[in-house]
């Protein structure tokens, strides 16, 4: 997947573009305002790290220019700034989502993932499906075989970051990050209890056997 940083702060900008290579993604980086619309257009990144204090254009300002092209990226935007209003003013002018700086990048990571497999088009109905499994992220409603299990809020955001990537390993801490904004003591056992309660609610009842542990890294949705 393509991913496109535009950052001008060399530190953040190599951090970003080294982790994301290990991740396995096809990273560009820009680091002048001025450039951002055009790489954009020119590299069809399928998500766009944005720097909210960019020379010669700021990010929101880019993001109009961008939403004003009709491209089809989701755009990620970053900053320092962590006044609400400041965080409301770049979502309402076009960012998908907001995150502040310092931040840690297993948060990255799973915005990253969460984003990307969103549909691009926003006419369209935000439904994740894997085998027999559906969640529509629009009504938070999630199915198996037809049937509407009855998930807590929680749980419906551990299902969310599952379905997001499936067969994907993710981390106990990335799931801490992703589902309770790291707010958990590291070493807690919140995530295997949750991982149980999901597997009672959707394994046991429809004989599936779709939520694996993978032994010293993770959990991952496979039907395989």
């Amino acid at each position: 997947m393509n991913v496109l940083i535009a950052e001008d702060d060399q530190k953040v900008a190599d951090f970003l573009y080294r982790g994301l290579k290990a991740e396995g993604y096809f990273v560009s980086v820009v680091s002048d305002g001025d450039h951002v619309l055009s790489e954009t257009i020119a590299r069809q990144p399928r998500v766009l790290i944005l720097d909210r204090m960019l020379p010669n254009k700021d990010g929101v300002t880019i993001c109009q220019l961008i939403r004003a092209q009709k491209l089809p990226v989701k755009i990620l935007m970053l900053s320092a700034l962590s006044d609400v209003n400041q965080r409301i003013e770049g979502l309402r002018n076009g960012a998908d989502d907001y995150l502040g700086k310092p931040f840690a990048f297993e948060e990255l990571l799973a915005r990253i993932e969460v984003l990307a497999n969103r549909h691009l088009n926003a006419t369209e109905s935000r439904l994740l499906q894997f085998a027999h499994l559906e969640l529509d992220l629009d009504t938070m409603q999630a199915k198996c075989k037809g049937s509407l299990l009855n998930l807590t809020a929680t749980e419906l955001r551990l299902l969310e970051l599952l379905m997001s990537a499936p067969r994907k390993v993710f981390s106990r801490e990335r799931i801490l990050t992703n589902v309770w904004e790291a707010n958990a003591d590291p070493l807690t056992n919140v995530v295997d209890v949750y991982i149980r309660r999901l597997r009672r609610k959707i394994d046991e009842p429809f004989q599936t056997q779709y939520i694996r542990t993978i032994r010293g890294m993770g959990y991952c949705l496979s039907d395989e």
